[in-house]
């Protein structure tokens, strides 16, 4: 790919499947050259607004941090203090935020709010966190384990837990980088098939693999990474106590680790319950990666930033 990529100027970022291995390349090489050159001016005079239904330690930090190395300025919109808070329609937000702003971040409750968003809004819309997708982790994932192992292809790394937004997310880049994942997570939290559908096609255009498998020990035999999130997250509180039983055996531990490779790495999106999905010795310890892949987190998003705005 070219320096930039004209292709990615303008687009929103809601899911990934609405790019190509290409794109995912190119920012993904972005990223690496941001990171080796944090401070730019590549974003002077321009603005984020950051609108957030949900609570964040790395997105708006990161965002917001990112922005501001690279000349721009971010500002953080709480939806309790804004007027959507209190009745204006997301159509609306959408429009006056156009007016003022050059790309909006929104983290949500809701897929269907974000679709809404984006079709009304006149500038990028990035999705910093919804109910079925996480697109900027998986980004910052797929740049870890490429820092990590010096490739992508053929590298296999097993989500074990909840088939939630992070596993949606990393299941459609891992497969259409041509990666093998493995998604192994107990009955009735599974992650939804249609999605699964979605990344069983790009695996086979991109010969990646995408396998849903239940026993945890069976995944993650000779993998490359192990993958975990936490078993409730934002807004399941009420369900922590059945959720607690229901992953009983998807605990990341070290007779978990027993059967994957001697080099394997381990991610968490964070934050992290300490003795529930992983145990202290393992996210503490010398195959975890989890404080990089955070602090990447910010790297891509600067590099979507970019991109999206036409400033590469």
């Amino acid at each position: 790919m070219h320096s930039t990529d004209t292709s990615l100027q303008g687009k929103h970022v809601l899911t990934w499947l609405e790019y190509d291995q290409s794109q995912i390349s190119y920012l993904l090489a972005r990223a690496q050259h941001i990171k080796e050159n944090p401070y730019s001016q590549a974003l002077q005079g321009k603005n984020l607004a950051m609108v957030f239904e949900k609570s964040s330690t790395r997105t708006r930090v990161s965002f917001e941090v990112g922005m501001v190395q690279m000349g721009g300025h971010a500002l953080y919109l709480n939806t309790k203090d804004i007027q959507v808070g209190r009745g204006e329609t997301i159509a609306d937000t959408a429009r006056v935020l156009s007016g003022y702003v050059d790309a909006i971040m929104y983290r949500t409750t809701s897929h269907d709010k974000l679709k809404e968003l984006a079709a009304h809004a006149s500038v990028p819309v990035i999705n910093g966190l919804c109910d079925l997708y996480h697109p900027c982790q998986a980004l910052a994932d797929l740049f870890t384990i490429l820092e990590l192992k010096g490739r992508l292809a053929g590298v296999k790394v097993v989500y074990v837990g909840d088939g939630n937004n992070v596993a949606h997310s990393l299941m459609i880049l891992a497969a259409m980088m041509g990666m093998e994942v493995v998604i192994s997570t107990p009955s009735g939290y599974e992650p939804k098939a249609s999605i699964v559908k979605e990344a069983k096609k790009l695996a086979e255009k991109y010969n990646g693999s995408v396998v849903i498998e239940q026993d945890p020990k069976k995944a993650v035999h000779d993998a490359d990474v192990i993958y975990t999130d936490v078993w409730t997250s934002m807004g399941q509180e009420e369900e922590a106590q059945e959720r607690m039983r229901s992953f009983d055996g998807y605990q990341v531990n070290t007779q978990l680790f027993m059967t994957a490779k001697n080099d394997v790495s381990f991610l968490h999106c964070l934050p992290a319950h300490r003795g529930e999905e992983v145990t202290g010795d393992i996210i503490d310890g010398p195959h975890s990666a989890v404080f990089q892949q955070a602090e990447n987190r910010m790297h891509v998003q600067k590099a979507i930033l970019q991109a999206a705005m036409g400033r590469g």
